[in-house]
């Protein structure tokens, strides 16, 4: 195991994955998280109020966004600091290249949160640029804010961990890498139902086992299988952002894996329904599921915000 800096639970400057945080580091983040959610439903301005204070943090979306942008902005915010947009096109290298931009950025902001393409260009940006913390908020491999409230929703949900497994169902895309790792860290039972060409990853699932000793990762192209007797349930859209040119080919290949109330039923009582939205309705999960009580896909993006605020706060104080 890699050692952390400065106890802060954070293995490197940059949050690019789950595993940048130790285990302790991620059970650390959701306490944080749990605090502050607790503080503003309170109304109680506590000391995180001002933490960001005299501090800049840049955004840059060169995709869309609706729940991390919205969340990210606010928690800044709400943390006493201010926010800079940053023109998607900047970070294309078109116009000047990466690194120069990155090294602009750095005299001028104390973190940069990116949404991007490719993980090596995030990588990239954080390398260069040694005073910058760099966030990733979404690229084609990793999706690790996501992970963070759906590990909070579901400590919320079920009290702990022990015993308990989680099911996704669907492609092995980002989401799905970084729910893994996160299972891996907090010793989570995760069982990944994919269709035949269309897995996860075989280097996600062996750098998630290498990162825990708790990692529990079963890999299935049988949804029954997957969901058999798991806690939750979670599934994501089947043509991701840059994958719409292959919608038809995928809707075939993926609607045996429609997460469905005959689906979940299969899994154990009181299982809990997730989806990191947008949703489909219909397609990868039907309208009944997720307007269903199990469904806890509204909690999830809510946590958005807390654990994104946590996440700042390790990062920068």
């Amino acid at each position: 195991m890699i050692d952390t800096v400065g106890g802060t639970g954070l293995r490197r400057k940059d949050f690019l994955s789950v595993l940048d945080l130790s285990a302790d580091g991620l059970v650390r983040l959701l306490d944080v998280a749990s605090r502050l959610k607790s503080e503003r439903a309170r109304s109680v301005r506590g000391p995180a109020s001002t933490a960001l204070a005299g501090r800049h943090v840049a955004t840059c979306f060169q995709k869309p966004s609706l729940r991390t942008r919205s969340t990210f902005e606010i928690a800044v915010r709400e943390l006493g600091g201010d926010v800079l947009q940053v023109p998607p096109e900047s970070f294309d290298g078109a116009r000047e290249p990466l690194a120069d931009v990155a090294r602009n950025l750095e005299r001028w902001v104390h973190a940069l949160i990116l949404r991007t393409f490719a993980q090596d260009k995030a990588a990239a940006v954080a390398a260069v640029a040694a005073r910058l913390h760099v966030v990733n908020a979404l690229t084609d491999e990793e999706h690790p804010c996501q992970a963070l409230a759906d590990f909070l929703t579901l400590r919320e949900r079920w009290g702990g961990w022990q015993g308990r497994a989680l099911a996704y169902v669907g492609d092995g895309n980002n989401v799905a890498a970084s729910l893994t790792h996160a299972a891996a860290l907090l010793g989570v039972s995760i069982r990944l139902a994919t269709p035949e060409g269309y897995e996860l990853p075989a280097r996600v699932i062996a750098t998630a086992r290498t990162a825990s000793d708790n990692a529990d990762i079963r890999c299935t192209h049988d949804p029954e299988e997957a969901v058999s007797g798991a806690h939750a349930v979670y599934t994501d859209v089947w043509a991701s952002m840059g994958q719409e040119a292959e919608a038809d080919r995928r809707r075939r290949a993926f609607r045996p894996y429609q997460v469905n109330r005959e689906l979940m039923q299969r899994a154990a009582p009181g299982a809990l329904f997730m989806h990191c939205l947008p949703a489909h309705r219909d397609e990868e999960v039907t309208a009944e599921v997720l307007e269903s009580a199990a469904s806890v896909v509204f909690d999830q993006a809510e946590n958005r915000l807390h654990t994104q605020k946590a996440l700042l706060l390790m990062l920068l104080t």
